[in-house]
């Protein structure tokens, strides 16, 4: 693979609200390093070479700086500041990418993203022009409407996870179009602009870091890892 064209855009501009902490989410310890040590590290790990894109909110990017002393060596990071919204944040992370490279797009605040996961959505991507990593449901779901409640058929559900992944000919034009209440993620953007996006296996263990017991759900992954 040519890893000179591969850019995985981070987007971490969570404020730590439901964390409950002062320090915003992406930049807590996690086994002794920030979140976003382990969540770039995987992306390292699994494109060496990969050009590393993070989008942060104008007043965290000071903290980037702790981040960086967590790597023993320099390592490939553009800092952006990010935008009004998601769609908006990683808008400003795709500039000046070149149209025939492959852009990962991925939450900061999943850190257990394994490079398996990374390494099978850049494939895909390069095969079909996309590829949106999702898992099933495996709870019992209800659909809430005016006359109260009925059942979901979970088979034809799935929980999408990041990295969002596409062909650069595909996601920066698909970006240039009008922003949208409806864009919850990459993948509503490509659709909205006429491309049908592939999704592809993802990880149970890749979870979004949102509350404390998250937290602690992602250390006890952490150490299990290390230990297998």
């Amino acid at each position: 693979m040519n890893n000179n064209n591969i850019y995985a855009v981070i987007v971490a501009g969570g404020q730590g609200t439901r964390m409950g902490t002062a320090m915003p989410k992406q930049f807590l310890e996690l086994e002794g390093k920030p979140v976003l040590h382990h969540t770039l590290q995987a992306f390292i790990d699994a494109l060496p070479g990969v050009h590393l894109i993070l989008v942060l909110p104008a007043h965290q990017v000071s903290y980037a700086q702790m981040v960086l002393q967590t790597f023993p060596a320099r390592i490939d990071l553009t800092i952006v500041t990010g935008g009004e919204t998601r769609f908006h944040s990683v808008k400003n992370g795709l500039q000046g990418i070149p149209e025939d490279g492959i852009i990962l797009v991925h939450d900061g605040v999943r850190p257990l993203v394994t490079p398996a996961l990374i390494q099978r959505c850049y494939r895909q991507a390069v095969e079909k022009g996309s590829a949106i990593p999702a898992i099933p449901v495996t709870d019992s779901m209800r659909l809430i409407n005016d006359e109260g409640s009925e059942p979901v058929d979970r088979s034809q559900l799935r929980i999408i996870q990041t990295p969002q992944t596409f062909r650069a000919s595909v996601l920066l034009p698909a970006f240039d179009q009008p922003y949208s209440e409806g864009f919850t993620d990459e993948a509503t953007v490509v659709e909205a602009y006429g491309d049908e996006v592939f999704l592809t296996e993802g990880e149970r263990s890749n979870l979004k870091i949102t509350t404390p017991e998250d937290m602690m759900i992602a250390a006890a992954l952490l150490r299990a890892r290390e230990i297998s």
